[in-house]
């Protein structure tokens, strides 16, 4: 049998090693027949070694390299020798050698595959990479992006070893506590009607791990909701989850921040400046529109609601007096904005719910176009001081409820910043969003939900106003944002079985609820609980951005479509009957 095993991979063959006689295993990359010689691309996932079948030294072995295709997997034996002069291919690691063929076998021969594996330039659906998923991690972009993973996940397990944090396992299978998003549950057969819940996050199993004195535990774990997709965002998830016992939020920014330093060393060699810097929540949405902001370039929102007020712009007027609110952006030198790429925008906006943008250009020392005329010249002189606009500038309004404007202008906003390139794509601006709100109402619900999660404690100071008036409560939370992702986030955890208790209530749970869902973990914080915080940064986005791409679905192996689904398996999918009658279970359709 042909000894198939590789004396070294098809990257690592350089003049060093000509007069040697090597093995070499992989895939026919590209095959080109010059008349006598047949020249083979042999690829496997390090890199590429010419090879060369030449009938002087076996016709044999020549005639049997015809059928060669791409594709195929084939075993070479053969010796190492230089390149002919002027044919040396700087582009490759290999390129100043190539391999005389002294045998050869045919491990496993191709169909012909649904797209090019060897020219990732020809642009291919990501339906049909998606289906064939393992033939697009062939092509090269993809491999690199999980050796890229492996390579940061190793980084984080080393850094956290050295901290002192244990990495433990939690289970898959646990108990629904659907608060946030919606769970994936899982039939019993063993307990028919009864369900299982894989996890959204191990948070009570880390805060459990504080109570059973474990300290300082870490986990990169599988994570799993049932809720709408977006580019950045997968049903089942991987993150870097942590938490650490008798430790302050200021303790925990250091360590995490000293990660994301290391983890940046070490898979692209860039020295990341510590401390990062932080803005409080009230002025994130304030001043961007959005607790995530991109600072790598300016343009903040600016709040107009004292100005609007005095112009005689009906629909400012309007808006203002139902409660709404007038933002503004001002994009420096955007006077050259065409009609038609205002149109885009509006339409842009729309997506957003925002019914419309009103517009004003500064020529000449002077507002023109748009709505200027509904400003009087004092109001022409406020709004010039307010904005701080040039000439040449233009100026773009919103007018609606705060949260619309606020989310229609964070997105214009960051649409703008790319067609002007005004986004400094090599920079990386950390930071660190505090002093969220504890809680947020929920208008469809009518009822307070937590703007983090029922886990996280109160500001201390802020306690008292949960018996008055919770919605002004501060949390002690914090999430961390890279260039307008949020890549992770945190809190100092409840410790006090009464108060964690108390926000159930709040929460509007009923003691049955409670006692279902928490009741277990409301009776192990009366066993002594150390005052404990965490963080889970979220594994896949931050590989995303390590390897420069906006697509999550580019860093996971066998990631989901937008629609929760997996062309390559074809699920989900309808189970049998069989088995539908062993969990007790019936299909509405």
């Amino acid at each position: 049998m042909f000894d198939f095993r590789r004396t070294c991979n098809c990257n690592a063959l350089n003049k060093s090693n000509v007069g040697q006689e090597v093995t070499l295993s992989g895939w026919v990359h590209r095959r080109r027949d010059h008349g006598g010689l047949i020249f083979i691309d042999l690829r496997d996932r390090y890199g590429l070694t010419q090879v060369i079948f030449d009938p002087k030294l076996s016709k044999e072995i020549h005639e049997k390299a015809k059928v060669l295709r791409s594709e195929w997997v084939i075993s070479i034996k053969g010796k190492v020798r230089p390149r002919s002069e002027g044919m040396a291919n700087p582009n490759l690691n290999t390129g100043e050698i190539e391999v005389e063929v002294l045998d050869f076998e045919i491990l496993s021969p191709a169909k012909t595959p649904p797209f090019s594996i060897c020219d990732e330039r020809i642009d291919v659906s990501e339906d049909l990479r998606l289906k064939f998923r393992y033939l697009d991690i062939r092509r090269g972009e993809i491999c690199k992006n999980l050796a890229m993973r492996h390579k940061a996940m190793l980084s984080v397990r080393n850094f956290l070893d050295s901290q002192g944090f244990l990495e433990i396992t939690t289970p898959i299978l646990s108990k629904s506590t659907p608060e946030g998003a919606r769970d994936y549950l899982v039939p019993s057969r063993i307990y028919p009607g009864n369900f299982y819940a894989l996890p959204q996050s191990p948070q009570m199993f880390k805060q459990l791990f504080m109570v059973s004195g474990m300290d300082r535990y870490f986990q990169i774990a599988q994570c799993f909701r049932d809720e709408d997709m977006r580019s950045d965002r997968q049903p089942e998830f991987t993150q870097i989850d942590a938490e650490m016992s008798f430790g302050t939020p200021e303790d925990l920014f250091v360590i995490f921040e000293g990660l994301l330093k290391k983890l940046y060393k070490d898979c692209l060699n860039i020295d990341i400046p510590t401390p990062f810097r932080h803005m409080n929540h009230k002025d994130a949405m304030e001043n961007y529109g959005t607790d995530r902001p991109d600072l790598r370039f300016d343009m903040k929102l600016i709040r107009l609601d004292d100005i609007a007020k005095k112009s005689s712009f009906s629909i400012f007027q309007e808006q203002l007096k139902a409660g709404g609110v007038v933002k503004a952006l001002c994009v420096k030198g955007g006077a050259d904005i065409s009609r038609r790429v205002m149109d885009e925008y509006t339409a842009f906006v729309k997506e957003f719910g925002l019914s419309g943008l009103a517009t004003v250009k500064r020529t000449d020392k002077e507002f023109t176009t748009g709505i200027a005329k509904f400003f009087t010249e004092d109001l022409q002189k406020e709004l010039l001081e307010k904005t701080k606009a040039e000439n040449n500038d233009l100026i773009i309004f919103a007018a609606d409820k705060e949260d619309r404007v606020n989310q229609s202008l964070d997105h214009l906003r960051r649409r703008i910043a790319k067609d002007r390139n005004l986004i400094d794509k090599k920079k990386l601006e950390f930071l660190w969003i505090v002093d969220f709100p504890m809680f947020s109402f929920d208008e469809k619900e009518n009822r307070l939900k937590s703007e983090h999660h029922p886990f996280t404690s109160p500001n201390f100071d802020d306690i008292k106003l949960l018996d008055t008036d919770p919605v002004k409560a501060r949390a002690q939370a914090y999430d961390i944002v890279l260039n307008g992702y949020e890549i992770g986030g945190g809190s100092q955890r409840i410790h006090s079985s009464e108060l964690q208790h108390k926000i159930f209530q709040i929460l509007n749970l009923s003691e049955k609820d409670i006692q279902n869902k928490f009741g277990f973990f409301i009776e192990a914080l009366q066993y002594g609980t150390p005052p404990h915080l965490g963080i889970a940064l979220g594994l896949d986005r931050v590989v995303m951005l390590l390897c420069d791409t906006d697509n999550i679905r580019d860093v996971i192996a066998y990631p989901k479509t937008q629609k929760a689904t997996d062309l390559m398996t074809a699920s989900p999918s309808e189970v049998s009957q069989k088995q539908l009658d062993e969990l007790k279970l019936k299909v509405q359709k």
